[in-house]
């Protein structure tokens, strides 16, 4: 059960009052809402389900969580490669061809079942379900860097971070071409700006594809805003491939591959994105022979939800990665 009281001057909608009062870190709106929808919580000592309802300055309220239900999903012993572990989070290097949670065609084998098992007991539940809380993810096929919160305070905290963009993430890609910006085709293209230092940023709206629902596409007047910032790093195959670091400041589904390939650099090895150029000589079967799109969370930065202190992890390229950047140099 959680209590607290209704401060100074609140909202005179019920629910807006509990998300501004409710302490910080115990419930998010959502869950507040359908706990409220579900006559969970009382105004002085009286249930009360309507968020429309008026509420006054003082007043006292309960909220009666109910204990976490079981998850469906069963803990599998999975090896993971724990960067950090505390009380409140774990960070993973997950490796490529892990899904991050269970989804039809894919029911086991995840990255929730490894922590599932790896976590034991020391979960909470978050969202009613006893379950290690995912914020965010990465493709299947990409490797790199995820946070998972361990309590409900801890996803509360993330969440907050994730939606207000203060995450710093930034990925390794080998791309096809070498981004600059002198290529005038890149300077007149809808969306593409040059920042100081040769930093591209590109910004669009991202939404599901018109004719292809797996897909994702960039559009201008629908969508959810996107942001990705692109440095050069290195060119590869005399400048027909590159090694590029991509910055996020917004995180939506594939973001990093739709936005490269709409500027004319999808990443070798996209099945979905990436197209098919035509390299010169050996380099061609290489980038050919790649099997998975060449992408890596290789940096990670966030405010411990818990405990405030700012918190920044690397890891490095892995070794197929690091492989075909050699080859390709």
């Amino acid at each position: 059960m959680i209590s607290f009281t209704i401060g100074d001057a609140p909202p005179r909608r019920l629910d807006k009052a509990l998300a501004r009062d409710v302490p910080e870190g115990t419930l998010s709106r959502s869950r507040l809402a359908k706990l409220l929808a579900d006559g969970a919580v009382t105004v002085d000592g009286v249930v009360a389900s309507d968020g429309k309802t008026k509420v006054a300055a003082g007043a006292q309220i309960t909220v009666q969580v109910p204990v976490a239900a079981e998850s469906h999903i069963l803990p599998q012993d999975i090896p993971l490669d724990v960067i950090f572990e505390d009380d409140d989070v774990v960070v993973v290097n997950k490796p490529v061809g892990m899904v991050v949670h269970p989804a039809p065609g894919t029911p086991d084998g995840t990255l929730v079942n490894a922590l599932l098992a790896h976590c034991g007991d020391r979960l909470s539940g978050v969202g009613g379900m006893k379950r290690p809380g995912i914020v965010h993810r990465i493709d299947k096929d990409t490797s790199g860097l995820l946070v998972v919160a361990k309590t409900d305070a801890a996803h509360q905290g993330l969440a907050a971070q994730f939606e207000a963009h203060s995450v710093a993430r930034e990925y390794q890609a080998v791309c096809y071409g070498a981004p600059s910006a002198a290529d005038p085709r890149l300077n007149g293209l809808r969306g593409v700006s040059f920042e100081p230092g040769h930093l591209m940023k590109i910004t669009s709206f991202l939404d599901r594809h018109k004719t292809d629902r797996q897909k994702q596409a960039v559009y201008w007047e629908k969508g959810r805003h996107a942001v990705t910032r692109v440095r050069l790093e290195r060119e590869l195959a005399g400048g027909a491939a590159a090694v590029v670091s991509c910055r996020l400041e917004t995180g939506r589904t594939h973001q990093i591959r739709v936005h490269m390939a709409y500027v004319g650099h999808g990443l070798i090895g996209d099945p979905v994105y990436g197209g098919r150029r035509k390299l010169k000589g050996e380099a061609d079967g290489i980038a050919a022979a790649f099997p998975r799109q060449a992408l890596h969370a290789a940096h990670l930065g966030f405010k411990h939800p818990v405990s405030g202190n700012k918190v920044r992890f690397d890891v490095p390229l892995p070794a197929d990665m690091a492989d075909l950047i050699a080859k390709l140099s």
